[in-house]
């Protein structure tokens, strides 16, 4: 085989040159889930090698991973959806299937019949949603079914379902606290978007920004938070108020989606009126309000990292045969600032 198809095969497998020729040639020693992750990838890119390596892989059993997003339009959710994709067909020890839905909507009666229309469909399931009884209740059901569910970037059904894989919420509101404190040296207010109240993260992410400036700078006094619903439009309006009717309006923090509008706001507003913005996610728009100098800092979720592991954490748990669990898995965030771009 030329090297490059060596090449081809390692980056399809997530493994170096070196490992492919030696699960190739025999040279040496290979653990054997690395020999089945290079037998799948040779038979997901079409690559030679697959025919004398499928058997080992085609003896795999069978897991359909089951994920339950929102908002799809979203550059967020879109990016979600594409690694959730690529961690699938790089998953280990398993032949796995990608079950993909998506919510347009939070209300917790929408999302629990969304959870409820999975089972069946996939053997193990993550998902965003609210923290809502009618959610915690599908949960329940579905894990009396046998269908294992983690919940994913914030926290719902807590004793119910398999496991959280996400951010420490709270330590990234107090995060976005210092950030605001060492901008804002002169007393005033600070704003704070959130998505919605059954959003236990971002309850979580309101109560560390508030504990760090209540503790840290009490010179800044944080406004009730605005629900915007993760809209575009919402936080565009409210934004624009909050600069009319707030003069000492020191910062703006957007716990999750929405920033879009807060960033279109602050364009329209003079320069002297203009205050820092942090934002949830790494997306085109919220690179471009880091070049221009609107967004502070980005806070982002590593999704790659994090749809790699909760793959892994939902195939183990499948092969274990397990549907509950009280594990928070937390990832650390990706810092982002203008100069890191």
């Amino acid at each position: 085989m030329k090297r490059m198809g060596m090449v081809d095969l390692a980056a399809a497998a997530g493994v170096s040159v070196a490992t492919v020729d030696r699960v190739l040639n025999g040279r040496e020693a290979v653990r054997d889930d690395t020999r089945v992750r290079v037998a799948e990838a040779a038979q997901r890119i079409g690559h030679p090698a697959a025919r004398r390596l499928l058997p080992q892989a085609a003896d795999l059993p069978r897991c359909r991973i089951g994920v339950l997003l929102h908002k799809q339009g979203q550059d967020f959710y879109k990016a979600f959806a594409e690694e959730i994709a690529l961690a699938v067909t790089q998953a280990v020890g398993v032949q796995a299937e990608l079950v993909l839905e998506f919510s347009a909507s939070q209300a917790p009666s929408e999302m629990a019949g969304h959870l409820r229309a999975m089972a069946g469909r996939c053997d193990v399931l993550a998902a965003t949603s609210v923290n809502h009884p009618e959610v915690s209740a599908a949960v329940e059901d579905l894990r009396a079914q046998g269908l294992p569910v983690f919940s994913l970037l914030s926290d719902f059904a807590q004793g119910a379902r398999a496991g959280y894989v996400g951010l420490n919420n709270l330590k990234v509101g107090r995060t976005a606290g210092w950030l605001m404190a060492t901008l804002s040296p002169e007393p005033g207010v600070m704003a704070i978007f959130v998505g919605g109240h059954r959003w236990q993260g971002h309850d979580l992410r309101e109560t560390g920004f508030r504990g760090y400036l209540r503790e840290c700078a009490p010179h800044l006094t944080v406004l009730d938070p605005l629900v915007n619903l993760e809209t575009r439009q919402l936080t565009y309006d409210a934004t624009l108020g909050l600069v009319a009717r707030q003069p000492k309006l020191r910062g703006i923090y957007v716990a999750g989606g929405g920033m879009e509008g807060a960033m279109a706001a602050m364009r329209e507003t003079p320069l002297v009126k203009r205050v820092p913005i942090i934002v949830s996610a790494l997306t085109p728009d919220s690179r471009a309000g880091l070049a221009e100098g609107l967004v502070a800092m980005v806070i982002d979720t590593p999704l790659e990292k994090l749809c790699r592991f909760v793959v892994a954490k939902m195939v183990s748990l499948r092969q274990e045969g397990q549907v509950q669990g009280t594990a928070q898995f937390f990832l650390p965030p990706d810092l982002h600032v203008a100069e890191s771009l």
